[in-house]
């Protein structure tokens, strides 16, 4: 009894308190309903002042545009034409405006007290909800309710209902986190083959990389779907709003180091994200943002779970001693070879400078220039992170890539299987490292294949430099989707899931078998097209004595890297498109001469 007298003295206050708070708001609109409706002071500024400037956006003074107060009660343009056909100006256009600030002024009034009738209306639903709370509360002290039986049983009623809503919201709740608990979120799941994976799609503030594109869609495309639109929208505003209003219910060391920073985040600090939707559970969001130095990242994920948004996770991600092992297999190809160290120099060395890079040589032949080419690059950039193997073997890629893992002593390192008609950027080198995580993520990058530039320039006069040619467009090459070669993962998931095939000799096949493995792990594996990746276009030879299954996937991949499926047709069809060329070409010579 003693508590629920406490109890209700304590609600009390608290309605009185309420109900003061209401008072003091209708008092203060009840003043300002007053001051508005007062007359203007004598002291008002100078009537050149407050007429308007002559434009012509002003009919009243010489201009075409129109009236001004053609909007209030439709009669502005009447006196304004009445105050140009004659009379003082000044006087008649001062007149005009007076009543014009009147019709004004009543619709300011109007709008004023619409708002205190629903003020009152609020006040008066939210009386009665705290008077069905106190009888609520007396009911369960044992005293006597106010008001007739059938009052207080309905007002029990009301209170049965919120305790039914707060059970549903609790089932709401338990339901959408076993959603997130069946996603591919935090863990990942056994898949029986490569095509039972769900690739994500990248993103940035303009552009959207997809995979499934179709022959009318593009590799990238901004993303003219509304509802896309809107949904990619309302997640950078619920990461940049988790960034800069970090929750209660983080740790302490987070808020300490939250209150430190002074930065504020917004759409700029965005970098790119990847998402992906299972049909049967919701939509995945990994976004990252720039952090406080060049090496420190934020990172966001988020989880739509046919329902409300979630947050997932906010975490601080320290790329900056996060070295990348680049594993790359060669046999001959030396001047290809030159040209990625060309590449490797400037991004590797100039930008990055984390970068250890491992080349597996087989054979002898050329074998002078790769440890030239090294040690010309090591001495005009000061670059000792590199270590040159030699294989007196027939080349096999996944033998190479294995020995060049294997041979790394440094400790767990994160590794990078690389081609040498890669062409990478630096912020790839980040997107690796982000999107690997030992013992629970692997990354395997859909790059972008650069066409035939003889075909997409029309001659080799006109091809420009590597740089320049490296554009993600529809007709200058696409999403190399059925490749599994290049591929981010840490040392110790590759030596723990069995290493490569190394009975798989020439070319293809190791990489599908690893990337199997990996699907067949409780490894989460991350497969998204990555804007800062390309293959460089080079003619490809397939082997006469490479088995059947081997040189058909190898004479399939030659055809992929030509050009386009417009661009071979027009190649197929040019013999009929020169003699259309020609016949127009003599009608035009002939109708000179008609005429």
């Amino acid at each position: 009894m003693l508590h629920a007298a406490m109890l209700r003295r304590g609600l009390l206050a608290w309605v009185s308190r309420v109900g003061g708070v209401l008072v003091l708001l209708c008092c203060s609109l009840s003043l300002l309903y007053v001051m508005t409706c007062s007359p203007p002071h004598s002291d008002d500024p100078p009537l050149s002042h407050a007429l308007p400037h002559a434009g012509p956006n002003h009919p009243s003074l010489g201009g075409t545009g129109p009236g001004i107060g053609a909007g209030v009660g439709g009669t502005g343009g009447a006196r304004i034409g009445a105050a140009q056909s004659g009379g003082p100006p000044g006087a008649q256009s001062y007149q005009v405006l007076l009543q014009e600030r009147e019709e004004q002024h009543r619709l300011h009034i109007s709008s004023l007290k619409k708002q205190i009738a629903q003020l009152k209306e609020a006040l008066q639903e939210r009386s009665q909800q705290l008077k069905g709370v106190q009888e609520s509360l007396k009911r369960a002290a044992g005293g006597p309710a106010e008001g007739q039986e059938a009052g207080a049983g309905s007002q029990g009623n009301g209170f049965g209902e919120a305790q039914g809503a707060k059970s549903q919201q609790a089932d709401l709740q338990e339901f959408l986190r076993s959603q997130l608990s069946k996603a591919e979120v935090t863990a990942g799941t056994r898949l029986p083959s490569e095509y039972a994976v769900v690739p994500f799609e990248s993103f940035t503030l303009q552009r959207v990389y997809q995979l499934e594109m179709g022959l009318t869609r593009h590799p990238e495309e901004k993303p003219v779907r509304k509802d896309k639109r809107e949904a990619l929208g309302e997640v950078l505003e619920m990461a940049l709003h988790s960034l800069n209003t970090p929750s209660s219910q983080q740790d302490s060391r987070s808020a300490v180091e939250n209150t430190q920073t002074s930065k504020v985040y917004t759409p700029s600090d965005f970098i790119e994200g990847i998402t992906r939707t299972e049909k049967d559970k919701g939509t995945l969001y990994e976004l990252t943002f720039r952090g406080e130095s060049s090496n420190e990242f934020r990172r966001l994920v988020l989880f739509r779970p046919f329902g409300p948004l979630m947050k997932v996770k906010n975490e601080r991600v320290d790329t900056a001693s996060v070295p990348i092992n680049i594993i790359v297999p060669l046999s001959k190809r030396t001047d290809k070879f030159k040209h990625f160290m060309h590449n490797f120099r400037e991004v590797c060395v100039r930008q990055d400078g984390r970068v250890h890079l491992t080349v597996v040589y087989f054979g002898k032949e050329q074998m002078s220039e790769v440890r030239s080419t090294l040690e010309n690059t090591s001495r005009e950039v000061n670059f000792k992170n590199y270590t040159l193997l030699q294989l007196d073997e027939e080349f096999s890629r996944g033998r190479g890539l294995d020995v060049g893992a294997r041979a790394w002593k440094g400790g767990n390192v994160l590794l990078f299987f690389c081609d040498v008609d890669i062409y990478f950027t630096a912020d790839f080198l980040n997107t690796c490292r982000l999107n690997t995580q030992p013992g629970k993520k692997v990354f395997y990058p859909v790059l972008f294949s650069q066409y035939n530039p003889t075909l997409i320039y029309g001659s080799p006069e006109h091809i420009p430099p590597v740089e320049q040619q490296l554009v993600i467009k529809k007709d200058t090459g696409f999403w190399r989707d059925f490749g599994f070669g290049m591929t981010c993962q840490y040392r110790s998931d590759f030596i723990n899931i069995g290493g490569f095939d190394i009975d798989i000799k020439g070319w293809g096949g190791e990489d599908v078998h690893l990337y199997r493995k990996y699907l067949h792990s409780n490894l989460l594996v991350v497969r998204a097209p990555s804007r800062g990746l390309f293959h460089l276009w080079h003619e490809k030879h397939c082997a006469d004595e490479l088995p059947p299954d081997q040189y058909r996937m190898c004479m399939q991949s030659k055809a992929m890297n030509e050009a386009s499926h417009g661009q071979l047709g027009m190649l197929f069809f040019r013999h009929e498109i020169e003699a259309h060329l020609r016949k127009q070409k003599q009608q035009q010579n002939s109708n000179p001469k008609k005429t």
